[in-house]
């Protein structure tokens, strides 16, 4: 495979940006940190899109990461905990202003958008590939896929619009993804609605040389040539068979209920020997996360009928309020900072956390005509 000549849309090098084919590729290349954004590699994602955007000479747009480990494994958390920390809320405040303006070019984009999800796909990840359905274009997982937003752990909430996809999964699923942070496979993100179709990983090497070559006339071609490449290979276990399939019921039993305390309470008073040690595992994992965010989290998804760009703008309300008030200075510290996994929480138990506690972080500290995204529609 030749390598194409890269267009000059930025010169950031951990993001590379060329057009080959009649194909924007935007390749994501900062593995140390396993592809975590980071302000610079937003705003050369999004220069490269606004590029490509009404260029007749694009079809269709690849996001995908040549490194194995990783597509993206979410923000770079320890930027904006050590942003805080030294008071500087402008660097933390622009660095999700330009995130979620970057989901949102996603989402509206007019061009088919393709993400390749290969292993670790989280936070901001997700914000970069879930709405490539919205464009006509694909979401393809692979055998290496690990998709989770799993910011209840360090006192986030599944922000980057992920709440608006979760609350269309089926039944429960979106809620008790969102509370628990649970890490699913290939299979599961069918099942689930967060995927379109799957490849090997052993086959993406072929699928980006034949996009190199084939004769493209229209983004729908490209996605077509992306599908039949996907035909070729079968996902195992399939998605009816993957774990969320199996474990629907017990969700839709337990993460069904109001709110957390009550979730909490119903997986403890589980009585079906099958569904017995799944309950107390996930029991066991809610205790350790943020009580404050788990109950937040669930609220993201309750009011994510509104639009994406609604969704983003409270979002953004809520990165505010989480580190004015919330845990996410305490749980970076202790997840990623110190290590120790001693997190001391604002509410230390879930049973304590208050409607008004809850409604409270969804204040905005902007009125809606100074809003820094009050320009995003739809």
């Amino acid at each position: 495979m030749s390598t194409p000549e890269p267009l000059s849309v930025t010169e950031n090098d951990e993001v590379r940006a060329y057009v080959a084919n009649r194909i924007g590729y935007i390749e994501l290349n900062r593995p140390k940190a396993l592809n975590a954004l980071s302000t610079s590699m937003i705003r050369a994602m999004h220069a490269a899109l606004d590029e490509w955007r009404d260029d007749p000479g694009v079809l269709a747009v690849v996001v995908h990461s040549p490194h194995p480990r990783a597509f993206c494994a979410g923000g770079d958390v320890r930027f904006f905990h050590e942003a805080y920390a030294r008071g500087d809320q402008v660097a933390v405040d622009t660095f999700f202003i330009e995130e979620y303006a970057l989901d949102h070019a996603v989402f509206a984009y007019p061009k088919p958008y393709i993400a390749l999800m290969n292993g670790i796909v989280m936070g901001g990840g997700m914000g970069i590939s879930l709405p490539a359905h919205r464009t006509g274009g694909l979401r393809v997982v692979m055998g290496s896929t690990k998709m989770a937003m799993p910011e209840t752990r360090i006192g986030l909430f599944p922000d980057v619009g992920a709440g608006w996809f979760l609350a269309r999964t089926p039944g429960a699923i979106g809620r008790y993804l969102a509370v628990t942070g649970t890490t699913i496979e290939a299979a599961d993100a069918l099942y689930a609605g967060l995927a379109d179709v799957y490849i090997d990983d052993s086959a993406v090497p072929a699928l980006l040389d034949t996009l190199t070559q084939e004769p493209f006339e229209s983004g729908a071609e490209v996605v077509e040539c992306v599908r039949r490449a996907a035909s070729l290979c079968k996902v195992v276990p399939t998605p009816d068979t993957s774990r969320l399939a199996t474990t629907r019921a017990w969700i839709d039993r337990h993460f069904a209920q109001p709110d957390v305390a009550r979730i909490l309470a119903s997986l403890a008073s589980e009585s079906d020997c099958a569904a017995s040690e799944w309950a107390e595992e996930t029991e066991g994992a809610m205790r350790e996360r943020s009580p404050l965010s788990m109950a937040v989290s669930l609220e993201v998804v309750a009011r994510a009928e509104s639009s994406m760009a609604e969704r983003l703008r409270s979002d953004l309300d809520l990165t505010r309020s989480t580190f004015a008030r919330g845990d996410v200075i305490e749980g970076v510290r202790a997840r990623i900072v110190d290590k120790d996994n001693r997190p001391v929480w604002r509410i230390p138990r879930i049973e304590d956390v208050t409607r008004e506690d809850v409604q409270r972080m969804f204040e905005s500290p902007w009125p809606a005509a100074e809003h820094p995204l009050r320009y995003l529609v739809g």
